[in-house]
């Protein structure tokens, strides 16, 4: 058993769970608990209690966010607290050639954001990719049309450059063939915070170096301390997430997601190897199992994570 405390569940960062495997998730609401594979060691288990009294706030990370609209109602019955980062670009098939038209996309965050509020449906406009076919200009001009169609049903939007990870180069050889250069970066910035003000829409950015404050921008905790202890109606005490990226902002969480299971066919996904994986995890999934990807079998190692009530004594007051 490894002490712990209670906790923020990201949903997750490896795969889009709201997409593809909400009905996987509501069962392990109703279980209680949920087996997480260690990426590093595939061997070793943890059991992750999912009682809400263990579990201050839900992240779902997300693309497409229909599939599990028919489940919230449940989950708000069940008594969890929750909210969406919704990754929204208008980039084609050539890039992301599994998601729905973009015109169905925006519908569906406007459904989410119209049930659970534009404080918990955050948009991501990213990652931002700069090339021949994909210009400063075309970015200006899709973020502006962006802004617009999202006006009053987001109050942020968090963005990022592409950064060429391993799989990144090799699934978008020939599409993405350098990261995005200094002066373009706080082209971009410059433009997009213009644009966003007029919109009412804050503007963060995701792990990146970039000092972009002369333009009104912060850098984002994607799983954000604020943001949580506003829904969930208290302080709680956490630190910054370790063995994220470097400039990452995050507060602690325990991701339950799989990497190699989505089917959305990103290219720049750094979650993904191929696509011939992903098929292959995908046959192996089960809805009633506990882990996301198979079934544990008696070779691994299972060990149970114990929550302690940390949260702060001191109410939020808003």
């Amino acid at each position: 058993m490894t002490n712990g405390e209670n906790m923020i569940i990201s949903a997750s960062r490896r795969t889009d769970i709201p997409a593809f495997y909400s009905e996987w998730f509501v069962n392990r609401l109703k279980a209680g608990y949920v087996y997480v594979r260690n990426p590093m060691n595939p061997k070793q288990i943890s059991k992750i209690p999912l009682n809400t009294e263990d579990i201050d706030c839900i992240v779902f990370w997300t693309k497409n966010a229909a599939p599990m609209f028919d489940k919230l109602d449940r989950i708000d019955a069940l008594g969890y607290q929750y909210y969406f980062q919704w990754t929204m670009t208008l980039y084609g098939k050539d890039i992301e050639y599994n998601l729905p038209e973009k015109a169905k996309v925006i519908d569906s965050f406007k459904v989410l954001s119209n049930k659970i509020g534009s404080h918990r449906t955050i948009w991501r406009y990213d990652p931002i990719i700069v090339s021949q076919q994909f210009t400063i200009e075309y970015h200006v001009h899709t973020f502006a049309k962006m802004c617009h169609l999202l006006k009053g049903y987001t109050n942020k939007c968090i963005f990022s450059y592409v950064d060429l990870y391993a799989k990144t180069c090799k699934n978008a050889k020939g599409i993405i063939d350098s990261e995005v250069d200094i002066l373009s970066m706080l082209k971009i910035a410059e433009e997009f915070a213009e644009i966003a003000r007029l919109n009412n829409i804050s503007l963060e950015t995701c792990s990146e170096q970039i000092e972009l404050s002369q333009f009104g921008i912060r850098h984002a905790a994607c799983i954000n301390k604020h943001t949580i202890e506003t829904i969930i109606g208290y302080a709680i005490d956490r630190k910054k997430a370790k063995g994220q990226r470097e400039y990452c902002q995050c507060i602690d969480s325990v991701d339950i997601g799989a990497y190699d299971c989505c089917p959305h066919g990103c290219v720049y996904c750094y979650a993904t190897a191929s696509e011939k994986a992903v098929l292959e995890n995908r046959k192996r999934h089960d809805v009633n199992s506990p882990l996301l990807i198979g079934r544990p079998c008696a070779t691994d190692k299972i060990t149970e994570r114990i929550v302690k009530n940390l949260k702060n004594s001191q109410m939020v007051l808003f």
